[in-house]
């Protein structure tokens, strides 16, 4: 399976700018530039796309492997915060912290821990990203 997302810029750097798509159309020429990703401008940028990637991949990857235990969510609620850093070289992608809060009828601490944790290592966003990822994940 193949999935596909597009990106088109014009300009220098800071002067610049551009829009991404998704193959989905979901998301069709969003606008992103230096000001939507280093200051506040509106618009998106590529760090707050792969929270939501990581965000959503996670929270799907955990109802699996809570039905893997003979569970099923009620709601999982995830978020992903991505650090972008400057780092030697250039700028960089150093952590994400991915905060899960979910209603499981039937689970109890630890299984839900021990779910949340290996999600965590095995979601296929978590794989490809070269950074240091935290979790927090709450039981509710």
């Amino acid at each position: 399976m193949i999935r596909k997302g597009s990106a088109h810029w014009s300009g220098d750097l800071q002067n610049g700018g551009g829009t991404v798509s998704t193959e989905s159309g979901i998301l069709a020429g969003q606008k992103y530039s230096f000001g939507t990703r280093f200051e506040e401008s509106p618009g998106t940028n590529p760090e707050e796309l792969i929270g939501a990637a990581h965000a959503g991949c996670y929270a799907m990857a955990l109802s699996l492997e809570l039905q893997n235990a003979g569970l099923t969510a009620e709601s999982i609620d995830a978020e992903a915060a991505v650090s972008l850093e400057q780092v030697e070289g250039g700028f960089a992608i150093t952590k994400i912290h991915l905060q899960v809060e979910a209603k499981v009828p039937g689970a109890d601490a630890e299984t839900f821990a021990k779910a949340a944790e290996a999600t965590k290592e095995g979601c296929p966003v978590s794989k490809v990203l070269d950074a240091e990822i935290s979790l927090d994940a709450r039981l509710v």
